[in-house]
């Protein structure tokens, strides 16, 4: 009779030995730090859309622009080589780079919305009224916030900073419906250009927050496992 084979501590065949973490390839690493990159990126802009909301500085204007060619540029580089990178990664790169594609659309759409807010502010043809200025210096703000947030916690893996961001939108929509109360409650026939362009600003910014959240949702995503955009608004209130 053959003895059974005794299994050392070390032999690699033993069954209750663990494969080893695969490290992340190149690609991996690229493009999630192409889609951080972009997360900075919008932060500026909005940060330099509030320095032109309270100053009218042409380099704020122009910074804004840079930020919104920036984010184009960073949008085509991710999508030429996600599909490339995709097929050469484990499920859970995969995941990642699937986030990276979904930041990166978000963050464009957020390029170009606060650059929208910065045209219609060129076009005013007088100065912001004070409580304009301040709800929209507010909805600048919330949003540069927003924006750092997704790049910490996209960049550390954190569900706090998905929740808070989740949350933090709100902020945004109550500034937003300020501004639409204000200018539909009394309408002002000699200001009609004046309100609509304030309008379109405060809806520019309400999306770009709405596009904020979304990627509070996909940081929750990838570090949770589970989406909260298909589940019930209960267990989405939960969550935040």
């Amino acid at each position: 009779m053959v003895p059974p084979r005794k299994i050392s501590l070390s032999d690699p065949n033993r069954a209750e030995a663990k494969p080893k973490r695969r490290p992340q390839t190149d690609s991996t690493r690229e493009l999630t730090g192409l889609a951080l990159q972009g997360c900075l990126v919008a932060k500026d802009a909005s940060s330099n859309l509030r320095d032109y909301i309270q100053t009218s500085s042409k380099m704020a204007l122009l910074a804004v622009k840079d930020c919104e060619k920036e984010l184009d540029h960073l949008e085509r580089r991710i999508d030429e080589r996600i599909t490339s990178a995709i097929t050469e990664v484990t499920e859970n790169e995969a995941r990642q780079l699937l986030a990276c594609l979904k930041f990166i659309i978000d963050l464009e759409r957020i390029g170009d919305l606060t650059w929208t807010v910065a045209k219609h502010l060129q076009k005013l043809q007088t100065r912001l009224h004070p409580k304009d200025g301040r709800d929209l210096t507010i909805m600048s703000e919330v949003l540069e916030k927003m924006l750092a947030r997704v790049h910490d916690g996209f960049a550390s893996r954190d569900l706090e900073s998905a929740t808070w961001v989740m949350r933090t939108d709100a902020e945004i929509d109550q500034a937003c419906h300020s501004v639409f109360r204000r200018h539909l409650a009394n309408p002002d026939l000699s200001r009609r250009d004046y309100s609509t362009n304030l309008l379109l600003m405060a809806q520019a910014f309400e999306r770009a927050g709405d596009h904020a959240k979304n990627l509070g949702e996909e940081l929750y995503h990838l570090v949770e496992g589970r989406s909260l955009r298909h589940e019930g608004k209960k267990s989405r209130s939960a969550a935040q």
